[in-house]
Order: C-alpha cells, then sequence, then structure tokens
C-alpha cells in the first residue's frame, strides 16, 4: 500500500448550534459580570473548549457548596436537574442557563406528561450528565435502559409509559433499544420528534458515508464526548478502522503506514482549530491532499438567555408580543 496521501472530511463536523450557544453564554457572562465565573461541570465535554475558558477566568465545579454568594452561574449545555436549580435558587446566585434547547425540550416533555399520569423510558448511558438532568426532573418513575436486555428490568407501576432518550446517543443503537421497548410496551408513547439531536444525527450520516470511503477514521473529540465516541463506534461498526484524538499530538504514525486514505470528522463539542492541527499533523505524515464530502449545511441558530445582550433574542420576543 502506498504511503498516506489523502483526506476526506466530513461535512457537517464540529460545533453544534448548542455547543456555539453554551460557549458565548461563558464568554458573554465574563465580558460583563468580570470573573470568576462559575460552571456546573465542564460547559461542553471538550478539554481545549474547556481550558480556554479556564484561562478567561471560568471556574468548573460540581458541588454549588464551591460556589461563593452572590456570584454569576452557568449551568452546562447537558441540563441539570430540579434539585441542582432549585438549590441554586435558594442560594441567590445570578444563574445563566445554558442547558441545550434540545435537551429543554426533553425536560419540558417529561414535565407535561408527568403531570399527565406518565411513566418514563429513559434511554442513555448512566452517569452521563445529560441523563442525571433529564432523570433528575422527577424523583420518581424514571427507568434508564443502555442496552437491549435492559428493557426486561423495567417494572412501571401504571400502564401509562413513555419513552425519551439521551440526546447524544447513537442513531442506531437507539433505533434497536427503542424497538425492544416497543415490543414489550407496544403502547408506549413515542416523542412527537426523535430526541436525538439533528447534529448528532448529521454528524453520523456524514460518518456513514466517509467511513466506506477511507482506510482509517480519525475522529477529533475529547474521552468524556458522547457523540464523538459514538462516530468512532460508528465508524468501526462500518468495518473502518477509527481512532479519538483531543488533539493533533495524539495522532500515531503506525495508524497510518499501510492506510493511504483518511476520513476525519469531529464531534459535536470539539473545535474547527483542532480540526486544522490535525490536518496540518496528517500533511507532516505526508498527506498530499484534504477535499471536504458534500453534506448538510446546517443553519441552525439558538438564541442567548436575557440578560447577555442578545439583541437577537429581544427583538424575536417584542414580534411575538
Amino acid at each position: 500500500m502506498p504511503p498516506l496521501a489523502e483526506v476526506l472530511l466530513a461535512e457537517p463536523r464540529g460545533f453544534c448550534a448548542g455547543v456555539d450557544r453554551a460557549i458565548e453564554i461563558v464568554e458573554r457572562a465574563l465580558k460583563r459580570f468580570g470573573a470568576p465565573v462559575y460552571v456546573r461541570h465542564e460547559i461542553v465535554h471538550n478539554t481545549y473548549v474547556v481550558n480556554d475558558l479556564k484561562a478567561k477566568g471560568a471556574v468548573f465545579i460540581e458541588d454549588l457548596a464551591e460556589v461563593p454568594a452572590g456570584a454569576t452561574l452557568v449551568f452546562s449545555a447537558h441540563g441539570v436537574s430540579k434539585a441542582v436549580r432549585d438549590e441554586a435558587d435558594r442560594r441567590g446566585f445570578r444563574v445563566f442557563d445554558a442547558t441545550c434547547p434540545l435537551v429543554t425540550k426533553v425536560h419540558v416533555e417529561v414535565d407535561k406528561l408527568a403531570r399527565e399520569g406518565y411513566e418514563f423510558v429513559m434511554i442513555g448511558h448512566k452517569g452521563h450528565p445529560e441523563v442525571e438532568g433529564t432523570m433528575g426532573q422527577l424523583s420518581d418513575g424514571i427507568y434508564l435502559v443502555e442496552e437491549v436486555a435492559d428493557v426486561a428490568t423495567v417494572q412501571p407501576r401504571s400502564g401509562k409509559l413513555a419513552v425519551v432518550t439521551q440526546t447524544t446517543l447513537s442513531v442506531d443503537d437507539a433505533a434497536e433499544i427503542l424497538a425492544e421497548v416497543k415490543r414489550r410496551f407496544p403502547h408506549v408513547r413515542e416523542p412527537k420528534k426523535q430526541d436525538i439531536c439533528y447534529a448528532t444525527q448529521n454528524r453520523q450520516d456524514a460518518v456513514k458515508l466517509l467511513a466506506p470511503k477511507v482506510d482509517v477514521v480519525v475522529v477529533v473529540g475529547s474521552p468524556t464526548s458522547s457523540n464523538s465516541n459514538r462516530l468512532r463506534e460508528l465508524a468501526e461498526r462500518l468495518g473502518t478502522p477509527a481512532y479519538m484524538v483531543d488533539d493533533a499530538a495524539d495522532l500515531l504514525a503506525e495508524w497510518f503506514e499501510t492506510r493511504p486514505r483518511v476520513g476525519l470528522t469531529a464531534g459535536a463539542s470539539a473545535p474547527e482549530v483542532l480540526v486544522r492541527e490535525v490536518i496540518e499533523r496528517l500533511r507532516a505524515l505526508g498527506a498530499t491532499s484534504v477535499r471536504s464530502l458534500p453534506g448538510v449545511r446546517e443553519t441552525v441558530h439558538f438564541p442567548l438567555p436575557f440578560g447577555l445582550g442578545d439583541k437577537s433574542m429581544r427583538e424575536a420576543a417584542a414580534s411575538r408580543s
């Protein structure tokens, strides 16, 4: 086989609208109120982004007891439980909610259906902050399933059952688990629109197009990033060796010794600057051609919370009144 020669770029890749919004909320809060601004959990799951915001004055915490009275607090893009939200209110922090609006949509649905007497099956990964936040919208009556076999353990107390999912799952894995939920509970209520977010879907679709065209796939993303891990797993499931890297320094030359065509993508929390650095490293290893595959053009934009100077949001609110 010839040496490394070509890099094919997945489209779309990298930041989604929810990640863009979350980072901008922290940056605007720092600009308006000054450092430090406290952030509960990593704002998004990416080492570069977190370190960049730390350098600007963000302080990342897990326990609200670490936040001094009167401080500015930002909830991460993954969302928080009602208990965390209530504690922040009790402590009197100035709070800005960076929860992705697509995660908030799931929280609203859970709250609405719970008041109608529904219990829930949640498809997701135990311990992930988004799952903890969604399940934490209720004190009970929500059952987590991580794989098909878990569905057999669900014992709802009533006949009214609905299903919700973590927004960053593998589309194919979630569909397989949902099929088993529907087999066991034929009358389960599904979301009106799939909970898995548009960006997760688009990036997975792009990898499905990319993987068969290359000899190896590199995913830029941090180990804690759910959607980045799903991209790597998807490429491997399609039969293409795949590696996930936090940055260009993680690349190993031996990955490409007999694989001349490399596919490159990035998770929704990975900035494009890291992709460019990986491309430069691949050029140094011998790549002579870099080209993008066709893909969906994303135009989604989420407005910022009131209080951070988002003129477009104020104008949108005025137009609705």
